[in-house]
């Protein structure tokens, strides 16, 4: 860029034309990977890419052992891996939960550093792709996401609790109407911008891989930037997608586990049948676990969309029937009071960890670090699926809408469900002795009108979303064990859901009388791995995000400016303007910068299955040109924007054409 006063000629060549680069520059430029200059490479899709998908036998033959044989272990030998879980807890929980509880407040300042500064005008996706969904169905698959069984186990139970037994450093008295706001905060805690942030840095750096790097869906992947391709497609990314099953695997089973304890205690009370046991607690997981496999063996996908869609009405329903017929007054109040409360005290409940002492300690351990290792373990499953209908979003769009949507339809429904829970307990209902966590919101439908009612469509919301859950959790593992193929083969799908199914039934087991223990105290052990990968993924991440062609442009556009003004000013005073010229050295936006770097061009260099570069385009016989557009065999192009160019109405000039032919034909 340069400056000339207003008005003043333009440059010229001794023919008359404007500057044009020098052969030399040409050839410099033509030596890029496909011609075209890292700043304006407008993106690669994973589809456009010639990836093999197939079953990777090491990530899934290993895996798949090593979770046979803990089955096996909690079968066989359930009183030692009792043991050996709870002191693997104790480990966890006295020396890694300064870890959970720093990386879980890490991926929040991650994503809105990510989000507001100048990174989040990236897109995930190509330069100028249009999001796949429209605004007001991306909303509504997001809420989708954020709901499930831990909001049903939950819902009522946990306000419930921390109303009971009061919150270490809150100074209200436990079960006074104080209690009742702060017990929803902490929970809200739990279940807001902490738990949607580790799914936003999975799910965001899976997406921006896929549809602007043209990797395929896997955690692995996310790594080249930091450890290189050969290692991320070799045994390092073989191993981390390994954890990332093992993640998904016991945070889903979890869920499962917790479903099947709800739906067993819901039996209990509304058919009046005995106390079921581990016994029943196995069976009921058995049944769900078939009906998943059934599903997943005749291929009814269509059909688990429209049954998760229907549940989500359910739920909403259920909701709705409880603000309506409960406390509705009361829960309007709860609203601005829990919303303002929790941004309030974020950053205290955030520093509430073992160093204030032994009952902050015993709280963080029982729910704090279970929570964020419970929700590391669901990152890759949720974070996967956001990605999938996150394609077109600017990361500033996606920062903003999923920390901001699902977490509050959250807090919202805590606020119904709970609010409601610690109001009957005030005025005389005692749902603290319903019978453990599980009998809970069956005791709150219980005390409105049509309990009966309500708490049978409690139980079938619930079972549909134990079928959903294990569904989409096996789909997501199967991609994983796949080298990303989207839709995995259902023999692997089916493997997967079984693996689901006998997990959960393990939990069941390592927590003898108390089920529920068995499940958190092994969710938190498993996490660990999984959380330090998280802890890298977030570097690999920002480091692809600095080399992205829209970072570059930024930073050429404000040397160019910057440079240009000084030269401005300098030589003409407050009369001068701006224009592009060949400018070498010093003069250059680009002076720091090598755009030969294979740092910033290796990841769109295209190769075959030889080493040899191919074109951009190569399977529809058509040629990347360098301004994004595709250059076909006849000459017509194809642009960016999806408009089609025939030779007469290119916007290149006819040497560039000719040229840019004469390298397709000799390709």
């Amino acid at each position: 860029m340069s400056t000339t006063p207003p008005h003043s000629p333009q440059p010229q060549s001794p023919n008359g034309s404007s500057h044009r680069p020098r052969p030399r520059e040409v050839l410099r430029e033509i030596n890029y990977p496909h011609g075209i200059h890292p700043a304006l490479v407008p993106g690669i899709a994973v589809e456009d890419q010639k990836l093999h998908y197939g079953t990777d036998k090491v990530v899934f033959l290993v895996t798949a052992a090593l979770i046979v044989a803990f089955i096996a272990w909690g079968v066989l030998s359930t009183e030692s891996l009792t043991a050996a879980s709870t002191a693997a807890l104790g480990w966890v929980t006295g020396n890694a939960g300064w870890f959970f509880t720093a990386l879980s407040t890490a991926a929040v300042l991650f994503m809105l550093v990510v989000g507001f500064s100048r990174t989040g005008r990236i897109p995930l996706g190509m330069d100028d792709e249009k999001p796949e969904y429209s605004f007001f169905s991306w909303l509504a698959m997001l809420f989708a996401a954020g709901m499930g069984i831990g909001l049903m186990f939950y819902g009522a139970s946990e306000p419930l609790s921390h109303f009971g037994a009061g919150v270490p450093g809150f100074g209200a008295e436990p079960g006074s109407e104080e209690m009742t706001v702060y017990a929803l905060v902490q929970t809200a805690f739990h279940w807001g911008l902490n738990p949607w942030a580790m799914y936003a840095v999975v799910g965001s750096a899976v997406a921006y891989g896929a549809y602007r790097r043209g990797r395929p869906p896997l955690i692995s992947r996310i790594f080249v930037p930091l450890i290189g391709q050969q290692r991320a497609e070799g045994g390092l990314g073989r191993l981390i997608d390994v954890f990332a099953i093992f993640a998904t695997l016991f945070g889903t089973a979890a869920s499962l586990g917790i479903g099947a304890l709800q739906i067993s205690r819901g039996l209990e009370i509304v058919a009046g049948w005995g106390p079921l046991g581990n016994g029943g607690l196995i069976a009921v997981i058995a049944v769900l676990t078939a009906a998943f496999v059934v599903s997943a063996v005749s291929g009814v996908a269509r059909g688990i969309r429209y049954l998760s869609n229907t549940n989500l009405l359910l739920a909403f329903l259920l909701a709705l029937f409880v603000f309506v017929v409960g406390p509705t007054v009361l829960i309007l109040d709860l609203v601005p009071a829990v919303f303002s409360t929790y941004l309030q005290e974020y950053l205290w409940m955030t520093g509430q960890t073992g160093g204030w002492g032994e009952d902050a300690t015993a709280f963080a351990g029982g729910w704090t670090v279970f929570y964020w290792a419970w929700w590391l373990s669901w990152s890759p499953f949720v974070g996967m699926f956001i990605a999938k209908i996150s394609r077109g979003r600017t990361l500033r769009q996606f920062v903003t809408v999923v920390l901001v949507v699902p977490s509050s339809m959250c807090v919202l429904w805590f606020v119904v469900i709970g609010g409601t829970a610690m109001y009957l307990q005030r005025t005389g209902t005692d749902l603290a002795a319903a019978g453990g966590q599980e009998a809970v919101l069956f005791g709150m439908l219980d005390a409105l009108p049509l309990g009966a009612i309500t708490s049978v469509l409690a139980m079938i919301v619930i079972g549909i979303f134990f079928v959903t859950s294990a569904d989409s959790a096996s789909i997501v593992m199967g991609t994983l064990s796949q080298r990303g193929r989207p839709e995995p083969n259902r023999s692997i799908v089916v493997f997967w859901g079984l693996c689901l199914g006998g997990i959960a039934a393990v939990m069941m087991l390592v927590g003898g009388d108390d089920a529920l223990t068995g499940m958190q105290n092994l969710v938190t052990v498993s996490a660990l791995p999984f959380a330090v990968i998280v802890a890298f993924l977030m570097v690999a991440f920002y480091k692809d995000l600095r080399s992205d062609p829209a970072t570059i442009r930024h930073a050429f556009a404000l040397t160019a400016v910057r440079k240009a003004v000084i030269h401005g000013i300098e030589e003409h005073g407050d009369d001068f303007a701006l224009q592009v010229e060949h400018a070498p050295g010093a003069r250059a936006a680009g002076e720091t910068f090598d755009s030969h770097d294979p740092a910033v061009t290796d990841w769109y260099r295209r190769v075959d299955e030889d080493g040899e570069e191919i074109d951009l385009a190569a399977e529809t016989g058509s040629r990347a040109a360098p301004d994004g557009s595709v250059l076909n065999p006849d000459g017509s192009r194809q642009t960016p924007d999806g408009s089609h160019q025939t030779p007469d109405d290119s916007h290149l000039d006819p040497d560039e054409d000719l040229a840019l032919r004469q390298d397709h034909d000799r390709a």
